[in-house]
């Protein structure tokens, strides 16, 4: 089932939202011929201006489509079986299903085997790069049958980086690898998005590093603040030693050049610091789309130490307030075994 190298890979696209409709013009401008539908008129527009052929239902898309079919599903992971219900049924034996979504590796190997009983197969990518992609290029983690993944490789091809975004690895010679590329069959079923269950865990645990040096730096002036002192504070015992006004967005400048922890993530931060250096358009409520959950599960089920993943996770519930009824728990405590009443909020 490997595409023909005189031929050119035909796939049909559902979804076109802040990611899809970029990764739909990328692989437009790289050769890959795309049939594309959204549920929104404006989108499915935009995916013909970038060269589609733009269908008005999910019927229409398959009848414009080729076999050996192939279908990228780019959802919500909450929606994926629901198009599925639509979906399936208009497909046929050797026809392909692609969820490029943030679907749980566990949903992919339900959804997987019930459409191998139908002779479809089903391919999982984890796909990163968010809304730069359609310049940056898209990391992919694939999980899936290898016939299937030779057929779609001109497509991961197309949206995939290239080797040139980073450096080689010394000692690898040759012509580079997939994964070089930016691409990787990462094996079976469920596979690609289990690698990007753990990637975006990771970068849980990478934002929340950031972001708590970062704030160790913005209060490193406590010391010219005017002190309280009364039995419910802890006293600031060398305020001299705290008088500090960094300036941050500076010194987020600063670490993008030749520091160790110099990444695309501090590029962003730098990025956002620069257009709003105090930040004060944001209340700091961190979602969390299900990834970091599903890594914390893996580790305790591997019996694998995470502390800095699930810390980042916890992190993020935290900032939603979700904590808020323990705090008042120990509140209580405080004030019933030693009298203390709680200091009002600043």
């Amino acid at each position: 089932m490997t595409t023909d190298a005189n031929s050119k890979l035909q796939l049909g696209f559902v979804g076109l939202g802040r990611m899809g409709l970029n990764m739909v013009g990328r692989m437009q401008a790289a050769g890959v011929d795309c049939v594309a539908f959204d549920t929104n008129a404006d989108a499915r527009a935009a995916a013909a201006k970038a060269g589609a052929q733009a269908a008005d239902s999910i019927e229409a898309m398959v009848g414009k489509l080729s076999s050996p079919r192939a279908v990228w599903l780019m959802l919500p992971t909450a929606v994926v079986d629901k198009v599925l219900d639509t979906l399936v049924p208009l497909l046929s034996p050797g026809d392909m299903v692609i969820d490029g979504g943030n679907s749980h590796y566990v949903e992919d190997l339900r959804r997987a085997k019930a459409l191998d009983e139908k002779g479809i197969q089903y391919v999982d990518v984890g796909v990163s790069g968010g809304v730069w992609g359609r310049e940056r290029g898209y990391c992919q983690m694939i999980g899936g049958p290898d016939a299937a993944y030779r057929h779609l490789e001109p497509a991961f091809a197309a949206l995939a980086p290239g080797v040139a975004t980073a450096e080689r690895s010394p000692g690898r010679t040759g012509e580079p690898t997939p994964a070089e590329q930016g691409y990787l069959h990462c094996g079976p079923n469920g596979a690609g998005h289990f690698v990007k269950m753990v990637h975006n865990g990771i970068e849980y645990g990478l934002m929340a590093a950031y972001a708590e040096g970062l704030n160790i730096l913005h209060g490193a002036n406590v010391g010219k603040q005017e002190q309280v002192a009364d039995a419910e504070t802890s006293p600031l015992e060398y305020p001299e030693r705290y008088q500090y006004e960094f300036p941050l967005g500076e010194v987020v400048e600063l670490w993008r050049r030749g520091s160790v922890i110099g990444s695309w993530l501090l590029d962003l931060t730098a990025i956002e610091m620069g257009k709003d250096p105090t930040l004060q358009h944001y209340a700091g409520r961190v979602s969390d789309s299900g990834e970091g959950r599903w890594t914390a599960l893996a580790a305790i089920e591997e019996g694998v130490p995470a502390p800095v993943l699930t810390a980042a996770l916890f992190g993020r519930f935290t900032s939603r307030g979700n904590d808020e009824y323990a705090n008042q728990v120990m509140s209580a405590m405080r004030h019933a075994f030693g009298g203390h009443d709680e200091k009002p909020a600043k």
